[in-house]
C-alpha cells in the first residue's frame, strides 16, 4: 500500500510539474531614460508551482538573438499571477529598432509566448 501511494504521489507531483507549461511575456512597457539606456517592465504569466517548476527570468534580444539583457527571477510567484518585474540600465544600439522579450521558467526554459516591441 506505501508503494502504491508514493507511486501515486509521484505520479501527481510530476503531472503538476509538467501540466505548468512554458512562462508567457503577457505585457511590456518600455521607457528611455535621459542617458539613453532602457528600463523594461515585463508581466509574466506561469502556473508557479512553487520551487519545483516556476518562472525563472525574462530576457530582452536583438532582431538577430543577441541577449541584451537578462532579469532573473529569484522565487517563485505562485500567488501573484500575472506578475510585473523590472530591469533598467539596458543599453541597446541605435541601430536596434526592434527587442524581442520572452520569459524562461526552471522546467521549459525559454518556450512560452514571447511580445516583440518597438522602440522609440
Amino acid at each position: 500500500m506505501k508503494t502504491l501511494l508514493l507511486g501515486l504521489s509521484l505520479f501527481v507531483s510530476t503531472f503538476s510539474v509538467a501540466h505548468a507549461g512554458g512562462a508567457d511575456v503577457v505585457d511590456v512597457k518600455v521607457n528611455k531614460s535621459a542617458n539613453g539606456t532602457y528600463r523594461f517592465d515585463v508581466t509574466v504569466l506561469h502556473a508557479d508551482a512553487g520551487w519545483d517548476h516556476y518562472a525563472n527570468s525574462w530576457q530582452v534580444l536583438d532582431p538577430s538573438g543577441k541577449v541584451l539583457a537578462t532579469r532573473v527571477l529569484a522565487h517563485p510567484h505562485d500567488n501573484e499571477q500575472p506578475f510585473t518585474r523590472s530591469k533598467s540600465g539596458i543599453e541597446i544600439p541605435g541601430d536596434v529598432k526592434n527587442v524581442t522579450v520572452r520569459a524562461g521558467d526552471n522546467v521549459h526554459g525559454y518556450s512560452g509566448k514571447e511580445m516583440t516591441v518597438t522602440l522609440n
